[in-house]
């Protein structure tokens, strides 16, 4: 008989010390999933070794999800730039195997679009790959339509899935 044990995961706003922890995270999961730096994917950010400093301005959220003090996952929200004001974006939403199944990717969604239209935001943009098809699948759950043209300047020119919701 197997016994299913629950695993605790936390929540929690990005600090300064996750930083190499969530980019660790991003380039494990894009590795997994053959997502690389030459196809224009995330991990090929500027800023993916200082996510702390860049989700700390205005209009940006990050949330980490800790397990046994370890970063498993995240993902934030931040405006959508080169777009109208009112858009924001769904960002860097990555998880590693053991925090998948568990429920957190909605939680931290539907966090980031809580904090999203506390921030004025009416839309939310995202771009994904179809190489995520969990990820997608929870993105429709969610409320997100497909679009056919990518709004806003985001630099991920191999992000075939564009999606939004009204928030």
């Amino acid at each position: 008989m197997t016994i299913a044990t629950r695993v605790d995961l936390s929540l929690r706003p990005i600090a300064p010390h996750d930083n190499a922890a969530i980019a660790s995270v991003i380039r494990t999961v894009s590795a997994e999933y053959g997502l690389t730096a030459d196809k224009g994917y995330t991990v090929a950010d500027p800023t993916l070794d200082t996510l702390y400093e860049l989700y700390s301005q205005p209009g940006h959220a990050y949330w980490v999800v800790v397990r046994d003090g370890k970063v498993v996952g995240g993902g934030g929200v931040a405006p959508l730039s080169c777009s109208e004001p009112d858009i924001c974006e769904l960002q860097k939403m990555y998880f590693l195997p053991e925090a998948r199944g568990q429920g957190q990717a909605k939680k931290l969604a539907l966090m980031a679009m809580d904090f999203a239209k506390q921030q004025g935001f009416t839309r939310c943009y995202l771009e994904t790959t179809a190489f995520l098809k969990e990820a997608i699948a929870l993105y429709e759950h969610l409320g997100f339509s497909h679009i056919s043209e990518p709004l806003g300047c985001t630099g991920h020119v191999d992000c075939e899935v564009r999606m939004l919701k009204s928030l």
